[in-house]
């Protein structure tokens, strides 16, 4: 789907996603991304069942730097892993959980505002 044509050469916007991947600020990729402020990281989880911990370190390195972290879970909506969310609280890092398109969306809000704002982005 289709969001935004408008990039910025300072900040990451999500411009398109589904069909495996990700267009972000003029970048194509494929498979999952992690999108912060200044760069967008590949990322290799497939499904939020089989998300760890370690898979969140570049966020939690940066857990200073943000005011709000979204995950995008997919086609819908899942629970993090109860042991993942636990550890994820006590680093400090707080995620709002939501599907896929919704935390694109919302990201792009949250950038358009100035907000601090990453996104774990699974691909659809």
């Amino acid at each position: 789907m289709k969001l935004t044509r408008q990039s910025s050469a300072d900040r990451q916007l999500v411009q398109r996603y589904g069909g495996g991947g990700f267009r972000v600020s003029g970048v194509e990729f494929k498979g999952s991304v992690i999108v912060l402020p200044g760069e967008t990281l590949a990322w290799p989880v497939t499904a939020l069942e089989t998300v760890k911990l370690a898979d969140f370190i570049p966020l939690v390195s940066r857990v200073k730097d943000l005011d709000v972290c979204l995950l995008g879970c997919g086609v819908g909506m899942l629970p993090i892993p109860r042991e993942v969310r636990e550890a994820l609280k006590i680093s400090g890092l707080a995620i709002d959980p939501m599907d896929t398109g919704a935390a694109c969306r919302t990201y792009n809000v949250l950038m358009g505002e100035g907000r601090a704002v990453a996104a774990a982005l699974i691909a659809v």
